[in-house]
């Protein structure tokens, strides 16, 4: 009887004990991401935020009842650009491993640079001396560029240099990017997971060919763009989760991204 007892505590009991999950890990959580919203920021060419009311109220039975419907583009507030946004045959947004989303994050801040040009290009140069204080960016890793633009969001004039809507003007963007040398030197040179930046584009405003956007991303990079709260974030010893919603075959899509400090 008591072989019994002990084969079904084995076989019962030691499997569900092991599913039991740990706890999460101590640590500040900061929340990198921009509440959608009316006052969003997209391109000037794709269909903002849109939130319709199907009901909201009592109902006739007597209980308080709402629901709503969305509408946006892909690409606007705070959101992931798939590979195939730029690259052909590469992962769309539901195709991205979720390992590729996570993992030990870096900041490189250029605050600085980006404060007296506003065209300014992430250059191989701020990795290299990021390297020189902090040690080599390791594989796997998810890199964050902090050009202060952030804290000019959602205002539209000053975060993406105009306030005006459609294709003309596209050619009067004006807020910092990746120089695309410095996008084929991390993908020659590093091997990261992914990279993300407080303004609206991997690209400069004012880019014409996207450049950075195709390095990256012919080589399954994904980035995130118009990611929030920078400033709270160290050079380094942190995480990031970063999920979109899963869009079968779309080139991007709203994410919720956060920090774990």
């Amino acid at each position: 009887m008591r072989c019994l007892t002990l084969l079904v505590f084995l076989f019962l009991v030691v499997p569900v004990m092991a599913q039991k999950p740990g706890n999460f890990p101590p640590g500040r959580v900061v929340d990198l991401t921009y509440a959608f919203g009316e006052d969003s920021v997209y391109w000037p060419t794709a269909q903002p935020f849109k939130l319709e009311t199907d009901f909201e109220g009592i109902t006739d039975k007597g209980y308080f009842y709402s629901a709503y419907r969305y509408s946006a583009a892909e690409h606007g507030g705070t959101h992931l650009d798939s590979p195939v946004h730029f690259a052909k045959g590469h992962y769309s947004v539901d195709q991205l491993p979720l390992d590729q989303l996570m993992g030990t994050a870096i900041l490189i801040d250029v605050t600085k640079q980006c404060a007296a040009n506003p065209d300014y290009l992430v250059s191989v140069g701020d990795f290299e001396n990021w390297e020189k204080q902090n040690g080599r960016i390791g594989p796997g890793t998810i890199v964050l560029l902090r050009t202060g633009f952030g804290k000019y969001y959602p205002d539209r004039k000053k975060y993406l240099g105009t306030d005006e809507r459609g294709a003309e003007a596209v050619a009067k963007l004006h807020f910092p990017g990746l120089d695309p040398a410095a996008a084929r030197w991390l993908t020659q040179n590093r091997s990261i997971k992914a990279i993300g930046l407080d303004t609206a584009s991997i690209d400069h405003g004012q880019s014409t060919l996207f450049e950075s956007h195709r390095i990256l991303f012919d080589k399954n990079i994904p980035a995130f763009e118009n990611v929030a709260n920078l400033d709270q974030l160290p050079v380094k010893g942190f995480s990031v989760i970063a999920l979109p919603m899963k869009i079968k075959g779309g080139s991007g899509g709203p994410l919720r991204i956060v920090a774990l400090l």
